[in-house]
C-alpha cells in the first residue's frame, strides 16, 4: 500500500501536472505551427522559388518494378518499392521545428527575465531579534 500512496503523492505534485498541460498545449503548438507553415510559408517559399512545390520533391535512388506474372499466372518477379529520399518533406519539418526552437527559446527568455526581476528585489530587513525587541519596548516604556 505505501508504494501506491507514493506514487500518488508524485502523481499529484504540482511539477508533474505543469509537465502534463506543457505536453498538452506543446503538442498543440506544434499542430499550429506546421499547420502555418504548411499553408503559409510553404506556398510563400513556393512562389519565390519559381512554383516550387516542396511537398513532392523527391530524390529517386531506386526506382519501383512492377510485378510480372507469366501466362499460367504465376509470379516471375516480385513487386519492388520505390527507394526515394524526401527532402522535400524535410525541408518542411525543419521550417517547423526552427519555428518551434523559436517560440520556445522566446518563453524560456522571458521566464528567465521574470525570474532575475525577482530576484533583484531587495529582500525586507530583517526582523529584529527578541534582545532588541525587548530593549525597544523596555524604552518605549521608559519615555512615558
Amino acid at each position: 500500500m505505501g508504494m501506491l500512496k507514493e506514487f500518488k503523492d508524485f502523481a499529484m505534485k504540482g511539477n508533474l501536472v505543469d509537465i502534463a498541460v506543457a505536453f498538452v498545449m506543446g503538442a498543440s503548438f506544434g499542430k499550429i505551427v506546421s499547420s502555418f507553415v504548411d499553408g503559409i510559408v510553404m506556398p510563400l517559399v513556393g512562389m519565390l522559388t519559381g512554383g516550387v512545390d516542396f511537398s513532392d520533391k523527391v530524390l529517386i535512388l531506386k526506382q519501383a518494378v512492377p510485378e510480372v506474372k507469366g501466362p499460367d499466372n504465376l509470379v516471375i518477379t516480385k513487386a519492388v518499392a520505390e527507394v526515394s529520399l524526401k527532402y522535400g518533406t524535410f525541408i518542411t519539418n525543419l521550417i517547423d521545428f526552427i519555428i518551434v526552437a523559436f517560440s520556445v527559446f522566446l518563453v524560456i527568455k522571458a521566464i528567465n527575465r521574470m525570474k532575475k526581476a525577482e530576484v533583484a528585489k531587495p529582500a525586507a530587513p530583517p526582523a529584529p531579534s527578541s534582545t532588541d525587541q525587548l530593549l525597544m519596548e523596555i524604552r518605549d516604556a521608559l519615555k512615558k
